[in-house]
């Protein structure tokens, strides 16, 4: 199990905490800055997933035309570890 803190670039939301636990799954996943409603749904239904799982459903998800979301940069962020 490992306590993650990703730095998000081109975000509202500017920190992005999970746990990726041994079996490979993502937990505690909870967002600094961003949408509070919107980033605490994701959250819930990202819950328990596989990072592979997150990655896959949520990359290329962009906000306006920042090129990036708060769902993308999880995507990102889930892999990166």
């Amino acid at each position: 199990m490992k306590d993650v803190t990703y730095k998000t670039t081109g975000t509202c939301a500017k920190v992005i905490h999970f746990t990726k636990n041994d079996d490979g799954t993502i937990t505690n996943v909870s967002f600094e800055g961003g949408c509070d409603g919107n980033l605490k749904a994701i959250s819930k239904l990202v819950n328990g997933m596989s990072a592979q799982q997150i990655h896959d459903t949520l990359i290329g998800n962009l906000c306006r035309s920042k090129g990036t979301s708060c769902a993308d940069q999880l995507a990102k962020a889930v892999l990166s570890e």
